[in-house]
C-alpha cells in the first residue's frame, strides 16, 4: 500500500481518503491538510487519524513519505507486483461487506437466463473470460465486443427481464461502458458492476456494485492497476451462483 510494506485495515472514511490519495498522489503532495479534508469530504481530524494508521506522526511526515514514494515510482522502482496488497484483498473478501455484495449479485444472477459482459481495454479481456467461465458453470453468457457499435434496441421487454449485465471497469468512468449501460436502466434488466471504487459513475448506475479497492497505478499515462481482484471476484461470483442453483434444485 503506497509506501508501506504492510496493509493496515482501513474501513469507511479511511478507505475514502486512501482511494483519493492513491488516485491523486501528484496533487496531494502539494495540499494542505484542510485541502485534502475538503476534497475527500472528511475533516482534518479524520485525515490525521488516517496518517497515524499508516505509521506517520502527522500530515507533513505523510506528505514527505508520499513524495519519496512518487519519485521511486517515476524511476521505475515500484513496478513490481505488490503481493501484500493482493493478499490483503483476499482477506478482505472474507468480510461482511464483500460477502454481502457477492450474495446480492448471486441472487440476481440466479434468476436470469442470459448474462452479458462488458468492458473496454484490459477489462474487455476479463469480460471475455467472464463470459466463458459463467457459460461453463451455470448460464448462457456473451461478451459485448464493441459497446459503441452493438445497439441495445433489439432487446424487447421479455428478453430484458431475463437479462443481467456484468460491467467491468477499474475506474468506473469508462464512457463507452457508461453510455451502453445507461440504456438498460430504462428496461427491466439487472446491472452488476465490478470496479476499483464504489464512488464512481458506473457503481451509481448499477443495482449491485462490487468494489475491490486496490492502489491505482499508472505508467506513461496507461492504467496498469492490477486486475487480479476483478478476476477473483468473477470466479467467486460464478461459483456462488452455481451453488445457489444446485441448492434450489428440486429433489425427486
Amino acid at each position: 500500500m503506497l509506501f508501506l510494506e504492510r496493509n493496515p485495515e482501513l474501513h469507511g472514511i479511511d478507505l475514502d481518503i486512501y482511494q483519493y490519495i492513491s488516485a491523486n498522489i501528484e496533487k496531494v503532495i502539494y495540499m494542505r491538510i484542510r485541502d485534502l479534508a475538503a476534497e475527500t469530504h472528511t475533516s482534518t481530524a479524520s485525515v490525521m487519524r488516517f496518517c497515524r494508521k499508516i505509521g506517520c506522526n502527522g500530515f507533513s511526515e505523510f506528505k514527505a513519505k508520499l513524495r519519496m514514494y512518487l519519485e521511486s515510482v517515476k524511476k521505475g522502482n515500484a513496478m513490481t507486483i505488490d503481493e501484500t496488497a493482493i493478499i490483503n484483498f483476499v482477506e478482505r473478501s472474507m468480510g461482511a461487506s464483500y460477502q454481502g455484495k457477492i450474495q446480492q449479485a448471486a441472487n440476481l444472477l440466479s434468476q436470469k437466463e442470459l448474462v452479458l459482459f462488458i468492458g473496454v481495454g484490459s477489462s474487455n479481456i476479463l469480460a471475455e473470460y467472464g463470459a466463458l467461465y459463467f457459460s461453463s458453470l451455470f448460464s448462457m453468457a456473451f461478451r459485448i465486443e464493441d459497446p459503441t457499435n452493438q445497439p441495445v434496441s433489439f432487446f424487447n421487454k421479455n428478453i430484458a427481464k431475463k437479462l443481467c449485465i456484468v460491467a467491468l471497469s477499474v475506474s468506473g468512468e469508462t464512457q463507452e461502458v457508461i453510455q451502453y449501460i445507461s440504456h438498460f436502466n430504462l428496461s427491466e434488466s439487472s446491472i452488476i458492476s465490478i470496479t476499483n471504487s464504489s464512488k464512481c459513475t458506473l457503481a451509481k448506475l448499477s443495482h449491485v456494485n462490487i468494489p475491490y479497492y486496490m492502489t491505482t497505478e499508472k505508467m506513461e499515462g496507461a492504467d496498469i492497476t492490477t486486475q487480479v481482484p476483478a478476476l477473483y471476484t468473477l470466479e467467486y461470483l460464478a461459483r456462488e451462483v452455481r451453488n445457489k442453483l444446485n441448492h434450489n434444485q428440486p429433489i425427486f
